[in-house]
Formats: C-alpha cells, structure tokens, sequence
C-alpha cells in the first residue's frame, strides 16, 4: 500500500514538474512538434539569453563610473552591441515559441486548421519576403563595415563595429530558419509537407530568394569572366535585366519536379 502511495505521489510530482516546466520555458511547449529548424533556433536562444544578465551588469557598471566621474565609452558600446544580438536572436526565438504578443482577439478561438492557414499566410507570405530582402541588404551593409574597418565614433570606444554588423545578417538568417521551420509545423496541421507546397505556403519569399541567387550568380559569373570590368558596369549588364524569370523558372521547375515525385512516392504506397 505504502510502495502504491509512493509511486502515485513520485508520478504527481513528475508530472507537475513537467507541467511548470512547460510555463516557465517556451521552448518546452509542444517539444514533440518541434522540427531540427526550431531545436536549433531554440538552443541560439537558450544561448543568447545569457547576454542579458551581462547587458545588466554593463548598464550598472557605467551608471556606477560616470557617479565616479570616470565614463567609459567602450562600456556604453558594449550595451549596445549585446542588445543588439540579444534582440534580433530574441526575434528568432519568439517566432518559434510563438511567445510574441499577438494583438488580436480573435485567433485564440479560432479552430486549430484555421489558425494554420493564417500562420502560413503570415510567415510565407508577409514574414519571409521581408526577411530575405532585409538580409540581402545587411549582407551588403555589413561588406561595406567591413572593407572600411568601421569603428566607434568615440577614440576609446570599441572599434571594431564591423564585427557586429558582420553578425547582423547570420542573425536574420536564424530569423528565415525559425520562420520556415514553424511554417512547415503548421503545415503539417494541413496537410503532408512537401517540397512543392512549401514553395507554394512561401511563393513570394520563394521567388524572392531564386531570383537572388540567379542574379548574384550571374553577376559574379560576369565579373569572373571579364577581371577588368567595373563593378557598376556588370551591374548594368543586359544578362542581369530578366533576372526576375530566371528566378520564376526555378521555382516552377522546382514545384513540377517535386510534385512529381511526391505523386510517384504516393501511387508507390
């Protein structure tokens, strides 16, 4: 009777332990569902929010020195650059936890299929698109930080800003990770995933990214093939005007091949 007991009590407790767990950790909830994409984007965040304890001290420590009469630029740099890596991997981590703040009063009633509709609507075609475009620019941003080896604008502050904005677009790419991860996690309330309706939940971001990647190809083809070139003169290159369809064709290639495929592996089972 006592060894009953004990076992009731062990598995009460386990279960509430699991329970406040769940609460007090959003990366605990629905952990079955989770896919390698929001795993990854987790542990980044796990990861990052150990910043914000040494954000705290940096912030203390520079109230603390200026009373002293002692401030220290490269202490009000450093806040800067951990918040800034804290705050665009929080943004990841949000998306896959789905802990942001939805201002709205009308999803949580929604039926469960429902509410993947919207959350596809969102993250393929609002979401995405904005990601890729803000990435392709930071890419650039951070290039040109680099090359010029920007620094701080104060001389003892730190003065190799190049390094943070260098990190800018891994973190946006962490961003598309958890986007496309949780994207294809509603799916699966849906429908079976796939790579043709994957493409088709995130057609404008889709597009977006293929007609990137042929255009950069091609600019860099261009730029190899012709050393003496200058870089503006490739740029204007009559090759890269129709990017936009070489960029579509892909798509649609993709979409038909895998389509395909995936008939095949049914009418196969």
């Amino acid at each position: 009777m006592s060894a009953n007991i004990d076992e009731t009590l062990h598995h009460v407790s386990s279960d509430t332990i699991d329970h406040v767990t769940v609460i007090t950790d959003p990366g605990e909830r629905d952990r079955e569902t989770h896919n390698w994409g929001d795993r990854l984007v987790i542990n980044a965040g796990n990861v990052a929010a150990w910043l914000f304890p040494i954000l705290m001290i940096a912030i203390i420590s520079q109230v603390l020195m200026r009373k002293a009469g002692h401030n220290q630029a490269w202490v009000d740099d450093l806040q800067w650059w951990l918040y800034g890596a804290a705050l665009l991997t929080g943004f990841a981590y949000a998306i896959t936890t789905e802990s942001h703040v939805r201002v709205d009063i009308f999803h949580t009633n929604f039926a469960p299929k429902k509410k993947a509709r919207i959350e596809l609507f969102a993250l393929g075609w609002c979401l995405l698109p904005f990601l890729i475009l803000l990435t392709d620019n930071m890419i650039h941003y951070a290039i040109a930080s680099v090359h010029s080896r920007e620094g701080s604008t104060s001389p003892n502050g730190l003065h190799m800003l190049y390094l943070l904005k260098a990190l800018l677009p891994v973190l946006l790419i962490i961003a598309m990770v958890a986007s496309l991860s949780a994207l294809i996690r509603h799916m699966k309330t849906l429908r079976q995933p796939a790579l043709w309706n994957i493409i088709l939940a995130a057609l404008p971001a889709a597009w977006f990214l293929a007609e990137r990647i042929s255009y950069y190809a091609l600019w860099w083809g261009l730029r190899i093939m012709n050393p003496d070139m200058n870089a503006r003169k490739v740029s204007k290159s009559a090759l890269l005007d129709p990017t936009i369809w070489y960029g579509f064709a892909t798509i649609a290639i993709l979409i038909a091949v895998s389509f395909a495929l995936t008939r095949r592996n049914t009418a196969k089972v």
